[in-house]
């Protein structure tokens, strides 16, 4: 699946101007995120000036592995070099070309496994780089879709245009061309196994790894235990550790981290699951229909994970400084999302729901009291702001200071 289409409809991403106004202030911008976000389509839309080359070429990965200085002393700047992480053996040279030159905007690099690519760069090119991070569309940005496309964009307040946009998914091909979901996924995940995940492990029970996605898929949105996920796999905890971190690596799944004033137990207590993509996602649970999805067990979850990401999005492509956590005390009192940027705190409780109901404010407002007999779980001078998301679509007051939003207002 090449993503340099040219008879695809070209969407503007929301990270476009950060990229733009930042990438020249720097010799060397890195863009992350994973396979088939749309990160050379972008580039070479917004930088046609530059030179393209990519290292999913054998030829030219061959080249720049065989002799990494030489090859970046003959490449033509400005250029944008994709999948990085196949050759990162040039990322030394670069730096020695930049130091030697020091001229701005030499260098887009495009890198699909984020962690792999960021211990490089941050080895190599420290002080001399820009990063950022593109994720699949967000409904914002599908909504600048132009009304020739040929898929055609529905407002996400009707429940079931949402529904068929969670079972698209938000990666470009199913947002652009007429293409059949389960294929593209199916490709996707095929690809993805094939490529990133053998080249980062040499995974030979491949089936293995399969029924450990779809064992993941069926706990988005809860926590994750590893030794449960283990033991219903047959694998080793160590094995599920390591292909998790894999998974994690190329962005095919996102860890949320629960909130805790002492901000090191957020990295050793158990994470929130999410799959970066509800398209893949759907494709793993095996829903292909939106309305059965809407009328099964999993709804929530996945409209959940579908939140989860749209805030996600928002905090990467503008870049907003804030933190994404949730919350869960010892009686079991839980947030779904909670967003510290450091003057407030937003507690969202999320409800695949049209119809409220009071007892849907009930975590809200446990916290709430926790919180003002003493606990201090935010802090005394932090201004804590809560809401309720749902398909109701008009934002009023609740009790205990928590408002109703109708859920597309976050975006």
């Amino acid at each position: 699946m090449n993503l340099i289409l040219k008879n695809m409809e070209y969407i503007t991403r929301d990270i476009e101007n950060e990229l733009k106004k930042i990438s020249v202030q720097f010799p060397v911008t890195l863009l992350t995120g994973p396979r088939q976000t749309g990160k050379s389509t972008m580039l070479t839309h917004l930088f046609p000036k530059y030179r393209y080359i990519t290292f999913d070429d054998a030829s030219l990965r061959l080249s720049a592995k065989k002799d990494p200085s030489a090859f970046v002393e003959t490449l033509q700047t400005p250029v944008i070099i994709d999948e990085i992480q196949y050759a990162p053996e040039i990322l030394p040279y670069i730096k020695i070309n930049v130091d030697k030159n020091r001229k701005n905007g030499s260098f887009i690099l495009t890198g699909s496994q984020v962690f792999n690519v960021m211990a490089g760069v941050t080895e190599s090119l420290a002080g001399r780089t820009c990063l950022f991070e593109l994720l699949p569309f967000s409904f914002n940005e599908l909504a600048s879709k132009k009304t020739k496309t040929q898929v055609k964009y529905e407002k996400p307040n009707d429940i079931i245009n949402c529904f068929n946009q969670i079972i698209r998914g938000f990666y470009p091909v199913p947002n652009t061309e007429k293409t059949d979901i389960k294929s593209f996924y199916g490709a996707y995940l095929s690809l993805y196994i094939e490529r990133d995940v053998r080249q980062i492990q040499n995974i030979k029970d491949i089936s293995s790894f399969e029924i450990f996605l779809q064992i993941l898929a069926g706990r988005a949105g809860n926590l994750l235990n590893i030794a449960d996920v283990a033991q219903d796999c047959g694998l080793a905890p160590a094995t599920c550790k390591t292909w998790l971190s894999i998974l994690e690596n190329s962005r095919i799944v996102y860890l949320l981290r629960p909130w805790f004033r002492n901000s090191a137990k957020r990295l050793i207590k158990s994470p929130k699951i999410y799959f970066t993509d509800t398209g893949l996602l759907t494709y793993l649970l095996k829903y292909s229909d939106a309305q059965i999805l809407q009328a099964g067990p999993l709804m929530g979850a996945v409209f959940e994970n579908m939140i989860i990401m749209e805030f996600l999005k928002k905090k990467i492509n503008f870049r907003l400084n804030s933190d994404l956590y949730f919350y869960r005390d010892s009686n079991g009192v839980e947030a779904d999302l909670v967003i510290d940027d450091g003057n407030a705190v937003s507690l969202y409780e999320i409800k695949s729901s049209k119809t409220l109901r009071h007892e849907m404010t009930k975590p809200l407002k446990l916290i709430d009291s926790a919180n003002s007999t003493g606990n201090d779980i935010f802090g005394k001078s932090v201004k804590v702001n809560k809401y309720l998301l749902s398909f109701h679509e008009n934002k009023l007051p609740l009790d205990a200071n928590i408002t109703a939003l109708p859920w597309w207002e976050i975006i």
